[in-house]
């Protein structure tokens, strides 16, 4: 079973950045698809960020040119680099892992609270 551990969440002006970082208790490479997927107050999750073997990434039209994802499989890492951080961008974040078919396996971390001041 795999585990997933995200951590950097925090208190931001905006404006800010925040690196989001999501440690995995094993290999990622096994992954063919990892993300970052946010919850705010009232609302249902929403993927932010996507980043699938052989596809490349893909982001959030809000989020778009101010986040970027990457992954090391080296360190068994995901990362969300976030800047200029809005007070919209308050929620709780969650690292998302998929294991490709026929498995589809899907990990969630337990979420890293990210809150924004305007």
């Amino acid at each position: 079973q795999v585990q997933l551990v995200e951590s950097g969440g925090g208190l931001v002006q905006a404006g800010g950045s925040l690196r989001l970082s999501c440690a995995s208790s094993g290999s990622i490479s096994r992954f063919n698809a990892m993300g970052w997927y946010r919850q705010a107050p009232g609302k249902q999750r929403e993927v932010v960020a996507l980043i699938i073997r052989g596809r490349g990434t893909t982001y959030a039209d809000s989020v778009k040119g101010r986040f970027t994802i990457s992954r090391d499989d080296a360190k068994n890492m995901l990362y969300l680099q976030m800047n200029s951080l809005k007070d919209e961008d308050t929620a709780v974040y969650y690292c998302n892992a998929v294991l490709p078919p026929p498995y589809g396996d899907n990990y969630w971390g337990q979420g890293t609270q990210v809150t924004v001041s305007a």
